[in-house]
């Protein structure tokens, strides 16, 4: 596993039993549920961009988000709902 900073949190797309997580655009699509997520909103020439706390990623060649900490003061229920999505699907956390 890549080293990040202690300023974000990756969301592997692989379950604690080791199982590849489906279906294999999910980190495009929680991404894109937290694109409109970002210091300022969102403006109208985002709308095909993905917030900066909350970005896609393949590590590894493991589909992941890497959701930024800056979310967490910013928007309380939306890192409560990207941590809670992470859970409630036995993602592995780091």
């Amino acid at each position: 596993m890549v080293t990040t900073l202690k300023q974000e949190v990756v969301i592997v797309g692989v379950t604690k039993d080791g199982k590849a997580f489906r279906p294999s655009d999910w980190a495009e699509r929680l991404a894109g549920v937290m694109s409109s997520f970002r210091l300022g909103g969102a403006l109208p020439s985002d709308h095909i961009s993905y917030s900066p706390w909350c970005v896609p990623n393949t590590i590894d060649g493991n589909k992941c988000v890497i959701v930024h900490q800056d979310l967490k003061d910013a928007e309380p229920m939306a890192w409560d709902f990207v941590m809670n999505f992470a859970k409630d699907n036995n993602l592995q956390v780091s």
